[in-house]
């Protein structure tokens, strides 16, 4: 299998997983619960849940037992989304050319909606059939569980936004702009490949691997951004020292993978998809 029939699979996998999660527009309040599935499904590219569903699979698990983990990857950078689009933070009144969400429902509801996709992302981690497994299965997810809640808050996502709203009027240096970078955005990415193998049985050390692998990725993904953007590390180094940063980071990322050998042909494809994206 090739990474894009790879990658349509594993799509077609999470955009069900979601669809059953997210609450019915028909339901009340259904303001809400439109806005919410309209965040979700605008056409993003589900790095994070795929990276997950990959990772756990490349520990020996299935799909399946990450599917939930994934879920909730991809609710927490859906509100992150909705909350960093909005007029007190980057005022953007579109994403993935469709309006942004507070354009199209609201402020209000555009807020609110954020913090129900928060508060379901950890629903759905918490999610838990005792019949499907022990009490190390049930130790696995709340490990998951921490580790999401850690890359999600001050020390991780929000800490890196935070950071970067500090910036909005001056001009961050390198460090400043690779604690950002690695923070908003590489958090998630990191820690989706993290729960992944967690979830999927991977011993202590094959995790660790993997989120060493996740790290590497999340920062590439935004050195990436910046290069199609002309900002933050294509800003400051030029577009060429910033793309000779990126393959440094692609490189580092597949070495993490060299244990898992041929295992690992998914996230080391994936590597090269980050670097070479377009969009």
């Amino acid at each position: 299998m090739d990474l894009s029939s790879y990658l349509s699979r594993q799509r077609k996998k999470i955009d069900e997983a979601l669809d059953r999660c997210l609450p019915s527009e028909k339901k009340n309040p259904s303001l809400l619960h439109r806005a919410m599935r309209y965040a979700v499904f605008s056409g993003g590219k589900r790095i994070r849940p795929v990276l997950a569903l990959a990772s756990c699979e490349v520990v020996g698990g299935k799909a399946p037992e990450a599917l939930p983990a994934a879920c909730a990857l991809e609710l927490i950078h859906s509100y992150s989304l909705v909350h960093d689009d909005l007029p007190c933070m980057d005022d953007d009144d579109f994403r993935r050319e469709k309006q942004s969400c507070h354009k199209k429902f609201g402020e209000h509801t555009a807020v609110l909606a954020g913090d129900a996709l928060l508060t379901l992302a950890f629903q759905q981690l918490a999610s838990f059939d005792g019949k499907k497994g022990g009490a190390g299965d049930l130790k696995r997810r709340l490990d998951a569980s921490l580790m999401v809640a850690r890359a999600a808050g001050a020390r991780g996502m929000v800490g890196g936004q935070a950071v970067d709203m500090e910036y909005q009027d001056k001009e961050p240096d390198l460090s400043t702009i690779q604690y950002i970078h690695t923070h908003k955005t590489g958090a998630l990415i990191a820690v989706s490949a993290r729960v992944g193998a967690c979830l999927g049985g991977g011993t202590r050390k094959e995790v660790e691997r993997l989120y060493h692998y996740g790290m590497e990725s999340g920062l590439l993904f935004q050195i990436v951004d910046d290069i199609l953007d002309r900002e933050g590390y294509a800003k400051l180094l030029g577009v060429s020292e910033a793309m000779r940063e990126a393959e440094a980071l692609a490189r580092k990322a597949k070495a993490c993978l060299a244990p898992f050998g041929k295992k690992a042909w998914m996230l080391e494809a994936l590597a090269d998809f980050i670097l070479r994206r377009k969009a």
